[in-house]
């Protein structure tokens, strides 16, 4: 008697929890890769038609140069934003692949302990040689089947859930896409704009992660959410800007878009302005926190702060080039 094959055929539904987040797993994967190389391809162009685009200005003083100048600086702007959203687009599907995999693996684990325990009581029955020392067995076995059944499902309905989120997210990217325009002009410093962002931040306060410690936020996706929340609170007063989870691309944004300044210039704070801590943008050792400017007093800076201690939180610091390397207007 093949008593693995038996044991297995009782566990019907556990296996088929199996292998959806097995198919589950391999779609996250593809559309993990895809996704990856359209924003590598977008930022290529980007790059090399924001070059080429330069090199013919530098030659170029006729009549049209200005026109072309206005629609170059646009399309130039236009592929940063979609390769920019591309890239948030490819971490949302990242977690989503790490999730379905885990969830997979965990339920394979349950698998593969089920049908040891179940061989191992059914050979046993088998091995005394009666009747009715096997239909124990079966029965022991039926027995096992729900309480494995019952730990699969609850991974599996974990797992669909992560993939409504995470489709909630890249929607809501979609959206913030379609809607962008290049080109915006940065706002007079404290215009109604700023006074807008920092509506948007206050009613934020006290918003936490949950669960605490897993960086799971309702701003962006899993990640360190600092920029996250700068950003979402940035595009509800109108500002187009994408989702933007690293706060050296912020400044990188406001560096494209005429809106950065450095270090020596944060006298130009004002409400609504996000300053971004560290030594400088290049990645996430040299800048390590974002926040909205909700007042400035003389040398004093309050900000409201995303990822503050697991929240949305309000603090005080020196406006000082010791903490700040800069800042961006809305």
């Amino acid at each position: 008697m093949d008593t693995a094959a038996l044991a297995r055929s009782f566990a019907q539904d556990l296996i088929a929890h199996r292998n959806k987040l097995a198919g589950k797993a391999e779609d996250a994967v593809r559309a993990e890769y895809a996704l990856h190389r359209v924003a590598a391809a977008l930022d290529d162009q980007h790059d090399a038609y924001h070059q080429e685009s330069t090199t013919v200005l530098e030659h170029w003083h006729g009549r049209g140069a200005d026109g072309f100048r206005h629609a170059s600086g646009k399309l130039t702007t236009e592929l940063r934003v979609t390769g920019a959203a591309g890239a948030a687009a490819e971490k949302v599907v990242a977690h989503v692949a790490s999730t379905v995999d885990s969830g997979h693996t965990a339920v394979q684990r349950l698998v593969d302990e089920y049908t040891a325990k179940a061989t191992q009581v059914l050979d046993a029955g088998t091995a005394a040689g009666t009747q009715a020392a096997l239909m124990r067995a079966v029965g022991h076995v039926a027995d096992l089947v729900p309480h494995y059944t019952r730990q699969s499902a609850s991974t599996l309905r974990h797992v669909h859930a992560e993939l409504e989120a995470s489709a909630k997210k890249l929607d809501a990217l979609r959206k913030d896409l379609t809607h962008d325009h290049a080109g915006d002009k940065a706002t007079h410093p404290g215009s109604s704009r700023g006074t807008e962002i920092v509506h948007a931040a206050r009613k934020e306060l006290g918003t936490r992660e949950n669960p605490p410690g897993s960086n799971r936020n309702p701003y962006g996706p899993t990640a360190a959410w600092c920029s996250s929340f700068a950003t979402a609170m940035w595009r509800k007063a109108g500002v187009r800007i994408p989702v933007l989870p690293f706060s050296g691309d912020v400044f990188h944004w406001g560096q494209r878009n005429g809106h950065a300044y450095g270090k020596h210039a944060l006298h130009e704070a004002r409400p609504g302005d996000v300053l971004i801590f560290g030594t400088g943008p290049q990645n996430t050792a040299t800048s390590t926190h974002i926040g909205i400017v909700e007042k400035v007093d003389g040398n004093r800076v309050t900000m409201i702060e995303g990822n503050s201690g697991d929240a949305v939180r309000r603090n005080t610091h020196t406006l000082s080039a010791s903490t700040f390397y800069g800042g961006v207007h809305p």
